[in-house]
């Protein structure tokens, strides 16, 4: 199993940090160019045991991804676990910790293990530096919404 992190420091409430995960509009808003996201299963309301299903497509490569909520711990867990993914494990915990008054620490941990066992691990490379692409992005985003800097 591999294992990507980032952590980001973003002047929000924990509360209006949490709520922003929970809105499935915002995934398509912090999704990098070049990746379309399409919510197979509009009015998705996320809860433990509840599957989101998406279709990304990057580089006209279409995707499909099942998502299963697979614990809420409001305002500081969400960890969603995929069913159904180009990965043979993925497993991705979201974090929110209040720092102080107005800081709050968004942490993303992807656990997941490549297809095709040691043939599938020489990509990892590549998986590492489409994650850190990724989540750059993301967490760049969330910031300026959340912090109302457009």
């Amino acid at each position: 199993m591999r294992i990507y992190e980032k952590t980001s420091l973003i002047e929000c409430s924990l509360k209006k940090l949490y709520d922003f995960h929970l809105d499935m509009k915002n995934l398509k808003a912090i999704s990098p160019k070049g990746i379309k996201v399409t919510l197979l299963n509009e009015g998705f309301v996320p809860k433990e045991g509840a599957i989101l299903r998406l279709k990304t497509v990057k580089n006209f490569l279409p995707i499909i991804w099942e998502v299963k909520i697979d614990k809420m711990d409001a305002p500081n867990l969400l960890v969603d676990v995929a069913m159904k993914s180009p990965f043979k494990s993925w497993r991705h915990s979201h974090i929110f910790t209040q720092v102080d008054e107005n800081i709050c620490e968004l942490k993303d941990v992807v656990e997941y293990t490549l297809p095709f066992g040691f043939l599938g691990s020489l990509f990892n490379f590549f998986i590492q530096y489409e994650l850190r692409s990724m989540f750059n992005f993301r967490h760049l985003i969330t910031q300026k919404l959340l912090e109302g800097k457009r």
